[in-house]
């Protein structure tokens, strides 16, 4: 039985590092889910407050993503349109797969700071720039979480 758990918990935890890249899997939930899993197994001895860091990890990075893009917008100078415009592009794109993903948050800034002030495409252009850097940010951050998750259960496994 004890087998058949740590094949499971290591295949969430795989599907969390490929979710981290893939919009169709939601990478943090999946990693902390195989690092849960990975506890009832006879090798996971993990303790109470690390189930909780790695929960609140999991939740805050989860939100970030969502939330990172729309900073980018701002912090490279976009407007509220432009923060808005790559918070919707980011929830169109996911109706269109990996590529959506990405670029959604991109032309989104790009078009609604257009759309507000068609007089300067310089700043559109940055603030489609900085949306696109956060979400550069958010991916690098959910693979920073499943490889920890991966590493806690592989060093639990081979008791290092």
């Amino acid at each position: 039985m004890d087998i058949i758990i740590i094949l499971f918990a290591f295949g969430l935890l795989l599907a969390g590092l490929a979710g981290s890249v893939l919009p169709v899997l939601p990478g943090p939930p999946l990693s902390w889910l195989g690092v849960l899993a990975f506890h009832f197994s006879s090798y996971g001895n993990f303790s109470l407050s690390f189930h909780i860091w790695m929960f609140t990890g999991m939740v805050v990075i989860t939100v970030l993503d969502y939330l990172i893009p729309m900073w980018g917008a701002k912090k490279f100078g976009g407007s509220r349109a432009g923060v808005i415009g790559a918070g919707v592009g980011l929830l169109a794109g996911l109706f269109f797969g990996p590529a959506g993903f990405i670029a959604g948050p991109f032309f989104g800034a790009l078009i609604f700071e257009l759309v507000s002030d068609a007089s300067d495409p310089t700043r559109a252009f940055k603030s489609a720039i900085g949306s696109f850097v956060g979400f550069l940010a958010g991916t690098g951050l959910k693979l920073l979480y499943g490889g920890i998750a991966i590493w806690f259960c592989v060093a639990a496994f081979f008791q290092m």
